[in-house]
C-alpha cells in the first residue's frame, strides 16, 4: 500500500512540474509571437509581458514624447554601435511596448554605468505601466 501510495505521489509531482506553462518567448526568433497575442497584453500591466520573454533583455530605451513607449533590444549598446557584427541577426529585433501613461524616465537619474542598459530594477519600477500597443522590428539585413 505503502509503495501505491508513493507511486502516486511521485507521478502527481512529475504531471504537475511538466503542466507548468512555458514562457511564449523562447528567444529571439519568437518575439513576433507578442505582436501575434498582442490582445493578451493590451491593457494589463507591462509586468505580464516582460514575464513572457526567456532571452534577456540588455538594452531598453524610453520614450516620454506622446505616444509613451519603451524599445527593447537583445543585444548590448556596444554591440549595436558596432554595426551589428556581433551577435546573430535574429538578436538585433527591437521590441517597441506602447504604454498609457508618461514613464518616469530620467537620463540625468541614470548611473552612467547603466546608460541604457535594463535592470530587474527597471522591470520593477515600470512593470505596473499598462501595455496598450506591441510593435516588433527587425534589422535590416545587410
Amino acid at each position: 500500500m505503502k509503495n501505491i501510495l508513493r507511486t502516486f505521489a511521485l507521478l502527481f509531482i512529475l504531471i504537475n512540474n511538466s503542466c507548468k506553462a512555458q514562457q511564449m518567448v523562447q528567444t529571439t526568433n519568437d518575439v513576433y509571437q507578442l505582436k501575434t497575442n498582442e490582445q493578451q497584453f493590451i491593457n494589463k500591466p507591462l509586468k505580464n509581458l516582460l514575464k513572457e520573454i526567456k532571452p534577456e533583455i540588455k538594452t531598453g530605451y524610453a520614450s516620454n514624447d506622446n505616444p509613451f513607449f519603451f524599445r527593447f533590444k537583445f543585444i548590448t549598446h556596444d554591440q549595436q554601435k558596432k554595426k551589428k557584427k556581433e551577435g546573430s541577426w535574429e538578436d538585433q529585433v527591437s521590441l517597441y511596448v506602447y504604454v498609457k501613461d508618461p514613464i518616469d524616465w530620467k537620463w540625468e537619474k541614470r548611473p552612467k554605468e547603466i546608460g541604457l542598459s535594463w535592470t530587474k530594477e527597471d522591470a520593477e519600477k515600470y512593470g505596473n505601466l499598462i501595455v496598450i500597443r506591441i510593435k516588433v522590428i527587425s534589422a535590416i539585413k545587410d
